[in-house]
């Protein structure tokens, strides 16, 4: 019996430690996605934050007009409405975990050599390669979100929006003390952001790796969102997908504007250019906590319009207060546009509650932002035309509240109860 005992042992507790490793695999998955999540998040907002807050020495150090400096603050847009849409196809083809890798790997390149790449071509050039990484890793973050938390849309959403919010902001208050603290040279007070897209390839790259040798697949945590064999609903037959792609471009052309221009409204209103660096600060890390709170609120929501309408009217608040008292009040008007450029979490809340399958997040991402980021490329380099021609500020803003206007209507439209494979007739 003993004998016996021995020799059924090992295949009685064999399944059970099979499925305690399996577990114990799983929550090791799940918690390097999250990190890895929270690490490819900080890094989709620093490239153009940090320029943000050093764009007057980059325009003396490269030599570049008002116009060109307004083109520069439209590249982001222009490379992420165009690289977004690859964005799909990679990830159905190499996996939106090694995509993201890749992503991260890109900007830790271009970040590291765009301000010794000399002069103003090579300088765009390098943008545009660590912009083409922040591109694919904006639309397929909504994705790696619903595939392996399914049933935590909003809570995931907002930690990702939260820490998205967090690297804006410390990019943009961090760049001009740290440049100083490296010597006062505002090429390497830029290229020091390398640094932390390069750590956040690397959960990604583990994922890929174990993947590739058959442990932790990333498949075993939810469904696969590009399956090709999922329903594909025609995007460009649904209203809510285009209420959605207008109001993300809306809410992006206000963002690049204000991370592009915002520093320098209030350096020409008599603010240092340290100040001015706090304040865009300031704007940025309102999307901290705003950002986790808005999509876990947009979710329990039928109809998200009334968000859409808040914050357009904190925005057009601020826009008004930066026109007729830009220093006396700057305090209250970067805290208002703050709160108005939240819009982002609450549009990238609707795309996942938009679509009932993970086919159409997949395909409704891709279309909502390489469309809004089309529509929000000529914002920064009009405000950059005007501001050059008309000597002052007065007109740009303008513009930057009008917007204002039409953004709030497609957000009541894109919030509205309902699905694009409704829409579309497409059923699971």
């Amino acid at each position: 019996m003993l004998d016996e005992t021995r020799t059924l042992s090992p295949a009685t507790t064999a399944p059970a430690s099979q499925d305690s490793a399996a577990r114990r695999r799983s929550v090791w998955v799940t918690r390097l996605v999250v990190v890895g999540i929270v690490l490819a998040a900080l890094n989709l907002r620093p490239a153009i934050t940090s320029l943000g807050a050093l764009l007057e020495e980059a325009r003396t150090g490269l030599h570049m007009s008002g116009s060109v400096a307004g083109l520069l603050t439209s590249v982001p847009p222009l490379c992420f409405a165009v690289f977004g849409v690859a964005a799909p196809r990679l990830a159905r083809r190499f996996g939106p975990g090694a995509v993201l890798c890749a992503g991260m790997a890109a900007i830790a390149a271009g970040l590291a050599v765009r301000p010794f790449a000399g002069g103003t071509a090579g300088f765009l050039a390098a943008s545009a390669v660590a912009l083409m990484g922040i591109a694919v890793s904006n639309v397929l973050m909504p994705v790696i979100v619903k595939r392996y938390f399914p049933d935590r849309v909003g809570s995931m959403t907002g930690l990702y929006s939260m820490a998205l919010a967090l690297g804006t902001s410390v990019a943009a208050a961090a760049t001009v003390p740290m440049t100083a603290a490296l010597g006062g040279s505002w090429r390497a007070g830029l290229a020091v952001w390398a640094a932390l897209a390069a750590a956040a390839a690397l959960p990604w790259l583990r994922l890929v790796r174990d993947r590739d040798r058959g442990a932790g697949d990333d498949s075993a945590s939810g469904p696969h969102d590009a399956d090709p064999a999922a329903p594909a609903p025609r995007i460009t037959r649904s209203p809510t997908a285009w209420a959605l792609a207008c109001f993300f471009g809306l809410q992006a052309t206000g963002a690049y504007i204000t991370m592009g221009w915002m520093p320098q409204i209030f350096r020409d209103a008599g603010v240092s250019a340290g100040a001015a660096g706090v304040l865009l600060a300031v704007t940025m890390v309102m999307g901290v906590p705003l950002a986790f709170v808005i999509p876990r609120l947009a979710t329990r929501m039928k109809h998200q319009g009334p968000i859409a309408v808040a914050l357009g009217l904190c925005g057009l608040t601020g826009y008004v207060g930066l026109l007729l008292a830009p220093a006396a009040g700057a305090w209250a008007w970067a805290l208002l546009l703050g709160i108005s450029n939240c819009s982002f979490p609450l549009a990238l809340t609707m795309i996942g509650m938009r679509s009932r399958t993970g086919a159409g997040v997949v395909r409704l991402s891709a279309f909502a932002q390489s469309t809004g980021y089309l529509i929000s490329i000529p914002g920064p380099l009009l405000v950059g035309v005007l501001y050059q021609h008309s000597g002052g500020w007065g007109l740009p803003i303008g513009l930057m509240a009008g917007l204002l206007v039409p953004q709030i209507v497609m957000g009541v439209l894109a919030g509205r109860d309902r699905t694009i494979e409704d829409e579309t007739r497409v059923r699971d």
